[in-house]
């Protein structure tokens, strides 16, 4: 998909993953720093794009739209706050004197795709898809020298599919084959027939608008206002590979901002400016079914479903990980104001940065809900029917089925409750740096920055001391509090040598980030006025000793260019993380504390070039190495991060690779002006295999031989892939130009599956023999297949990224596209 910030990757450091957030898949996500880049702070205009839920982007933009795009994934200034990992700064277009403009077509058609050999293999017909950009720019001046205006206008029009694949037809058929025999009976429903197609439409439509008016009152001053909308729908969203179409859910997602911006040249020395944004977020989910129950089967457990659970029945919205949301709104409006002083041999800036966020809700699923998980596939049942209708006949909510009698075997039930929560938040930066040319080579930069949070722990207009689960947990006695002491110095040298061709450069910086609130949502809708009257809701606390997560940064370099053309660098980063995330589920409640640790080390290599006019390369090369605390493969500054023993939370073997750990990758991109007028531009990405890890169906880590795995005992695949573009520009008349191009991605077809491995072993297409202990596999009754290497229980799930479903995913097969620009 067309994404602007696709343009990070020519930045070292950076890694492509997919979103975080299924109920607004579409919006980019970069990796930095071995994180999953929730994490980074992200500005547009100035006016503040961060995702205060989950993290990451919050609102989209038409590349088109976009002027300039700046990815700083070090020795950021102290005038950058919310961030422990990079710093992502937006310009978007303006008008100009001359009046400009664009007009594009992109096309996209199953017809240009190669097949995915695990979801849609031969011979099977080929899954659906098609797609259309239509994009249009326009600007100019409405009064020359003083008034100017630019706009743009995209529009997606998308029609992808699921394709299922052989083994889950097969499944889905015996499913369908139980149901017409009537054993798909539960207490609260029945169905007699399924439907099983061999692929699902995923219907997208996106708006994407903005306009912008700049203004001169005067050579001191310049102003503008700045508005755009991001406005989409999408069917059939979080229906994936091994999971049917009632799984599903329709996905309306509004975003919009406003930002108004003046900067005022007060003398030769001094300038200021002022940015005022507001923005807005309203989003909503709708099941697909209501039918009050789902049934979850083994094969449906991959890293490719939503959830690791719903076969067919109701979309529980809930991973292993966290809940997530069917309803969220945000509101947020923002002043920042920073002033400058230029001086003979020192610059100093001082500014404050105020965001005020009435609105931060939202609701979780909160309908009654029967899930029943038997522990075959369909296909088993098809000989052993009684074992299944004993399962799904069933009722977990009836009290004969309670304690102290026995339970129901494979099944929960939740009972319907209210799962909405509300925030009301305040966030103040302030900071003071200078930059000090100390001598003609010598130039240092140091500053202080202090950030803090009001409001972050309370929902509902209850603090947490209005959690029903505190009162006798005997794990949390107190509450959280916003955290005062983020105080966070900076300091940068440079120092040139010689001719000043080669620079030496260091630096060393705090930076600080409030945890995204989605971590904890249930810690939040445990003191709605609902659950606090009914003292109902998940037991969730949060741990008295909040403290605001940071990261420890330290760089060194060393820059030099070899000519006007050509220039090398090579930078190493140490970041040492403190006070992350991590979950702890005791056996009577979950909470939530913020004493992980974790480590990102990194050697960048940066070259960048042009040769005679006719190529312009740049090349990254990055070893690294990211680390952290986690039961399974955790993340950086993330809330995925949980522990296996509760009482033993930093245990031997649990601290390994985040999930983005990447030890060697290579980043070639550039563009060849070829004869006859013709423009050759490539990407081409290479890395070293990410971690996996393989997990029990009770979440922790496998067993294999008597032996308990470890976080970085499995690797998957090696991620490279190439795209290429070839345009041809046709001038006409004097500023007019008409260019067709083809654009090939995954140019060489390679399947790229990175580690998106089936991580339950129950899940695993051939069983094995014990859960609890995997010593051979059963394609036979007699499971005559002993395990004598882990590597034996490695099944490719899907493509790197394909999480979320169509538009989310990075390791795609060879996909072409075709399109026509014209320009003025």
């Amino acid at each position: 998909a067309r994404s602007f910030a696709n343009i990070a990757y020519l930045a070292p450091g950076t890694e492509p993953l997919e979103p975080s957030d299924p109920t607004k898949a579409r919006i980019t996500a970069v990796s930095t720093g071995g994180s999953s880049g929730l994490n980074n702070e992200i500005s547009v205009d100035g006016g503040d794009n961060s995702d205060d839920w989950i993290g990451g982007f919050l609102q989209n933009f038409s590349p088109d739209a976009i002027q300039e795009f700046a990815m700083r994934t070090a020795q950021e200034d102290a005038d950058t706050g919310g961030t422990t990992a990079a710093s992502v700064v937006v310009t978007t277009k303006h008008g100009t004197n001359e009046w400009h403009g664009s007009g594009a077509f992109y096309g996209r058609a199953a017809a240009l795709n190669a097949r995915f050999p695990i979801d849609n293999p031969a011979p099977d017909p080929k899954q659906p898809f098609s797609r259309q950009n239509y994009v249009g720019t326009l600007g100019g001046p409405i009064v020359k020298e003083r008034l100017w205006f630019f706009s743009s206008l995209e529009y997606v029009h998308e029609n992808s599919s699921i394709a299922y694949s052989p083994s889950s037809q097969a499944e889905f058929n015996a499913l369908a084959q139980l149901a017409r025999e009537g054993l798909i009976s539960t207490p609260v429903g029945s169905v007699n027939s399924m439907e099983v197609p061999s692929s699902v439409p995923v219907p997208f439509r996106d708006y994407l608008a903005m306009a912008r008016v700049d203004w001169a009152p005067s050579p001191s001053s310049q102003w503008f206002v700045r508005a755009a909308v991001d406005n989409y729908l999408t069917h059939n969203a979080l229906v994936q590979q091994a999971a049917l179409p009632s799984t599903g859910a329709t996905s309306h997602d509004n975003y919009m901002s406003l930002v108004l911006g003046n900067q005022y040249v007060f003398g030769p020395n001094w300038v200021g400016s002022i940015v005022f944004n507001a923005s807005g977020l309203h989003l909503t989910a709708t099941r697909n079914a209501n039918l009050g129950f789902a049934l979850a089967f083994p094969f449906t457990s991959t890293l490719s479903t939503i959830s690791g659970v719903e076969t067919f029945g109701d979309n529980q919205f809930f991973t292993p990980i966290t809940a997530f949301p069917v309803l969220r709104n945000q509101e947020k409006y923002q002043i920042r104001y920073d002033l400058s002083h230029a001086q003979e041999r020192q610059a100093p800036r001082w500014g404050v940065n105020f965001i005020h966020e009435p609105v931060l809700s939202g609701a979780l699923a909160a309908t009654a809900e029967y899930v029943y998980s038997p522990p075959q596939d369909p296909s088993f049942y098809l000989s052993s029917p009684g074992e299944l209708a004993a399962i799904l006949s069933c009722n977990p909510n009836d009290p004969r089925n309670q304690p102290p009698n026995s339970p129901c075997p494979f099944s929960t039930f939740t009972p319907a409750g209210d799962g909405s929560f509300g925030q009301n938040v305040q966030r103040l930066g302030i900071y003071a740096q200078d930059s000090w040319r100390v001598t003609p080579r010598l130039t240092i930069n140091y500053g202080l920055r202090y950030d803090t949070t009001f409001g972050l722990f309370i929902a509902s207009g209850h603090q947490q001391s209005a959690n029903p689960a505190l009162a006798g947990n005997g794990i949390v006695s107190g509450i959280p509090h916003d955290y005062r002491k983020a105080f966070a110095p900076r300091l940068g040298v440079a120092y040139g040598l010689g001719s000043g061709s080669t620079v030496l450069r260091g630096g060393a910086g705090l930076y600080f980030n409030d945890l995204a609130q989605n971590g904890w949502v249930q810690a939040f809708t445990a003191v709605n006025n609902f659950n606090i009257q009914n003292a109902s809701g998940p037991p969730a606390l949060i741990d008295a000793h909040y403290h605001t997560p940071y990261a420890w940064h330290t760089t060194a370099g060393i820059q030099h260019a070899f000519n006007a053309n050509w220039i090398l660098s090579a930078d190493y980063t140490l970041e040492t993380g403190m006070h992350g995330y991590r979950r702890y589920d005791f056996p009577n409640v979950s909470v939530f504390r913020t004493d992980n640790r974790s480590s990102y080390n990194a050697l960048a290599l940066h070259l960048q070039g042009n040769v005679a006019e006719r190529l312009s390369l740049v090349a990254n090369y990055t070893l690294a190495s990211a680390r952290t605390w986690g039961c399974q493969i955790g993340e950086l500054f993330d809330y995925v991060n949980g522990v296996c023993d509760p009482l033993n939370a930093f245990a031997q073997g649990d601290y390994g690779p985040s999930g983005e750990d990447v030890r060697h990758r290579l980043v070639l991109a550039g563009t060849v002006r070829a004869a006859a007028g013709f423009d050759l531009t490539f990407l081409s990405q290479a890395e070293t295999a990410r971690p996996i890890t393989l997990t029990t169906p009770v979440g922790n880590r496998a067993v294999i031989n008597g032996v308990k795995s470890t976080l970085d005992q499995f690797r998957g695949r090696p991620y490279i892939q190439t795209d290429l573009r070839v345009s041809r520009s046709i001038k006409f008349r004097e500023r007019w130009s008409l260019t067709p191009f083809i654009e090939f991605f995954n140019l060489f077809n390679r399947n790229n599956p990175g580690n998106n491995y089936v991580g339950d072993i129950s899940a695993l297409p051939i069983p094995v023999n014990d859960l609890g202990n995997v010593t051979a596999l059963c394609p036979d009754p007699r499971c005559s297949v002993p395990v004598t290497s882990g590597k034996q229980l490695l099944v490719a799930a899907g493509a790197l990224g394909d999480f979320f479903g169509p538009g989310t995913t990075v390791g795609i097969p060879f996909a072409a596209q075709i399109g026509l620009k014209l320009t003025f």
